[in-house]
């Protein structure tokens, strides 16, 4: 459901969201249109069109979105900037990343025992 909400401002560099035409930054009635027309329709609690852009890039990289991926769809212009913003999103990266390394090391265990 949030997807079709976020189909209605898509992120550019130059501005945080652009109206459907692709050209021009919201205004106050396309705010007012997602709000009211778009979020209150759907039964969903009041959001901000900022906050659902912050919730869309969490639940993103919460699912395993590669981070460029999401930083191509905010119009950041680094990756740094979208993982210096939205790192804390998933606290269990460093720890996956490591387990992940020591599997490399990791031999698997077998039974030596010789039955009689």
């Amino acid at each position: 459901m949030w997807n079709v909400l976020l189909n209605h401002a898509i992120a550019v560099k130059r501005c945080r969201f652009v109206s459907s035409d692709g050209m021009n930054c919201v205004d106050d009635a396309s705010r007012n249109h997602f709000q009211k027309g778009m979020v209150k329709r759907r039964g969903l609690k009041p959001i901000r069109l900022h906050d659902a852009r912050h919730s869309h890039a969490s639940l993103m990289l919460a699912q395993g979105t590669h981070p460029k991926i999401v930083q191509e769809r905010l119009g950041h212009s680094t990756i740094a900037m979208t993982l210096d913003t939205y790192s804390h999103v998933v606290p269990g990266l460093q720890e996956a990343a490591a387990k992940k390394f020591d599997s490399l090391f990791t031999k698997p265990v077998k039974n030596t025992e010789v039955c009689a």
